[in-house]
């Protein structure tokens, strides 16, 4: 299910990207990341009861889904407004060219804090809402 909401976060981004200020595409990326969480959240919740490493795996499901989420939209775009043989170029010359988009702030030089901070909130409702569904199930 992650992975659904990844490629729709990441449809959504090449659609929108033209029109988004900063403040919109940051605030998508982290309802992205809060939605990605609660999907993986009450997915583990409900199959894997109060089973505290399957919450944890979900907590990284969850994670990985906000940042390839991001990651995945930035070949899409350069597709999009390029030609999808402008992905074969970026990929020869920085195959890590959208990781490192999704962590620096182009606009003030450094790191963009609210990429790890998308990360951790997907990680956290995942887990908060896995445990609480999963403390509230009787376990098989």
């Amino acid at each position: 299910m992650s992975v659904v909401v990844s490629l729709f976060y990441s449809g959504l981004i090449v659609a929108t990207y033209k029109d988004q200020t900063d403040t919109q595409a940051h605030t998508l990326y982290l309802v992205h990341a809060l939605l990605n969480g609660a999907i993986v959240g009450c997915l583990v919740g409900l199959v894997a009861h109060r089973r505290t490493g399957a919450h944890i795996g979900g907590a990284v499901v969850a994670a990985l889904g906000a940042f390839f989420g991001f990651t995945n939209g930035i070949p899409l775009i350069i597709a999009e407004s390029q030609s999808p043989a402008a992905i074969g170029d970026m990929m020869e010359a920085d195959p890590l060219f959208p990781a490192k988009a999704w962590w620096n702030n182009e606009l003030d030089g450094g790191v963009d804090w609210l990429s790890p901070l998308g990360l951790l909130l997907a990680a956290a409702v995942a887990w908060g809402i896995a445990h609480l569904i999963g403390s509230r199930r009787r376990g098989a």
